[in-house]
């Protein structure tokens, strides 16, 4: 079954960098945040009621919270909304990377040849998606968009690190996160003049990126991690080149030959230094 599971999840995640281009055709980052958000954080509510038991161990969630979704998925959805969806998806895959480079100053792990050589493979796969494969130029067609999707790595890398003490049963600490998160996420949104309804196509949208970005495919996951680790890191490889296939059919862009090159970089130094 744990194998049913991964499965299940790398297909839905490899759906989601379509779901938020075609999304964001109808409505801007904020919006897609606000209504995505609130649809994760009821699936999580509904999850959750039977077992609801304010601790002082939630009030983590209040800057957790800040971190995903507010700040993660607002930089995400920012580099989707300037940069081509295959593009944006790549530079967003670095995060292993970038989880990597922040574990040496803050864990103090001392980095081996192998770990080196991925971080170097990685990045210039990086580079090469960015430029679009002109390297000798280092021409960037948004380097905002590129800051943003790079960027989006460095949030996420950061959120899984904050979370390695964090013991909380997974439900539990969804919700919480997606309770806060969905506050600050309003504000922010009321602020900024980005509290309208929009669009069916954009808020049905914004609802299948909640359930399969944010909320059930989590959960899919985590079982199939706690089943059987080795099959779901493994199949985990296959997400952003299935995306691709999403993308080119869903969305209808031309998929890159540098992209794919550069994603197969990118991977390749992933698990360069993983091992």
């Amino acid at each position: 079954m744990s194998r049913k599971h991964a499965v299940g999840a790398v297909l839905l995640w490899s759906t989601v960098a379509s779901a938020f281009k075609l999304s964001l055709r109808y409505m801007n980052p904020p919006q897609l945040l606000l209504y995505a958000s609130l649809t994760s954080l009821m699936v999580f509510g509904l999850l959750y009621a039977r077992d609801f038991s304010p601790r002082r161990e939630n009030l983590r969630s209040a800057y957790l919270g800040l971190v995903n979704p507010l700040l993660y998925y607002t930089v995400l959805f920012s580099a989707y909304d300037r940069l081509p969806a295959q593009e944006a998806q790549a530079l967003n895959y670095t995060w292993p990377l970038m989880l990597v480079l922040l574990s040496i100053p803050l864990l103090g792990k001392k980095p081996g040849a192998k770990t080196i050589l991925g971080l170097v493979l990685g990045f210039i796969g990086a580079i090469v998606v960015a430029t679009k494969g002109n390297l000798t130029g280092l021409n960037f067609t948004d380097p905002v968009g590129v800051a943003l999707g790079l960027g989006s790595a460095v949030v996420w890398a950061s959120y899984w690190l904050l979370n390695l003490r964090d013991e909380r049963p997974l439900v539990e600490k969804m919700f919480w996160n997606f309770l806060f998160g969905f506050i600050y996420v309003l504000v922010a949104a009321a602020v900024t003049g980005n509290l309208a309804v929009p669009q069916l196509k954009g808020l049905s949208g914004a609802v299948y990126v909640g359930l399969f970005e944010m909320g059930v495919t989590f959960l899919l996951w985590y079982r199939a991690v706690e089943g059987d680790i080795a099959f779901a890191s493994n199949l985990a490889y296959i997400v952003p080149f299935l995306s691709l296939f999403f993308i080119s059919i869903v969305v209808g862009e031309s998929i890159a030959p540098a992209t794919v090159v550069g994603l197969a970089m990118i991977v390749g130094g992933i698990i360069i230094g993983r091992r």
